[in-house]
């Protein structure tokens, strides 16, 4: 698997600039209406599980370990169809969908970064999958949360997911070049 996200590290670095962009979005416009929010998660979240199940699909190819980033991508996949197919939800029930996601998928991504543990960088990946498990814990335990202040935890966990995801693609492609 290492071998893989070292020779695809332009995948992990587009999911890096798509997040930091979402974050973008998140601070610049934080009072945005409650279905802005649910299709901007929506989109977040379909896109980065098309490119979770794609790397899982090329891992899997090459007999690398791939569950961790296909689960990661399934359930990426599943909250944007929860987040598309029923906008009206309450704000609420969005609040848990996302802090289930974000603690499957960091724990996933905690997973995936144990098995690059001869490489340099995989704490990169631990620290992504801590900081989204993290993320999802603050949400659990502060449901009753304003939209604005909503959006800004999005942006920030999507801002620091973005940022450490660009630091191991870009780490894992100095190493592709050695």
């Amino acid at each position: 698997m290492a071998r893989i996200l070292i020779g695809n590290w332009w995948a992990l670095a587009l999911r890096g600039v798509v997040a930091i962009l979402f974050a973008a979005i998140a601070f610049l416009w934080p009072a945005i209406t409650d279905w802005t929010l649910i299709l901007l998660f929506a989109a977040y979240a379909l896109v980065d599980g098309v490119f979770a199940i794609v790397a899982a699909v090329r891992a899997a190819a090459h007999h690398g370990r791939s569950w961790p980033l296909l689960l990661e991508g399934i359930v990426d996949l599943a909250a944007a169809a929860v987040a598309f197919l029923w906008p009206g939800l309450t704000l609420l029930i969005l609040i848990y969908v996302i802090a289930i996601w974000a603690i499957v998928t960091g724990v996933a991504l905690i997973v995936a970064g144990f098995t690059l543990r001869r490489l340099h960088g995989e704490w990169l990946l631990v620290l992504s999958g801590v900081v989204s498990v993290l993320f999802g814990v603050m949400l659990v335990l502060q449901p009753i949360t304003g939209a604005v202040v909503l959006a800004w935890w999005i942006g920030l966990y999507a801002l620091l997911f973005g940022i450490t995801l660009l630091a191991v693609a870009f780490r894992l492609r100095r190493i592709g070049m050695a």
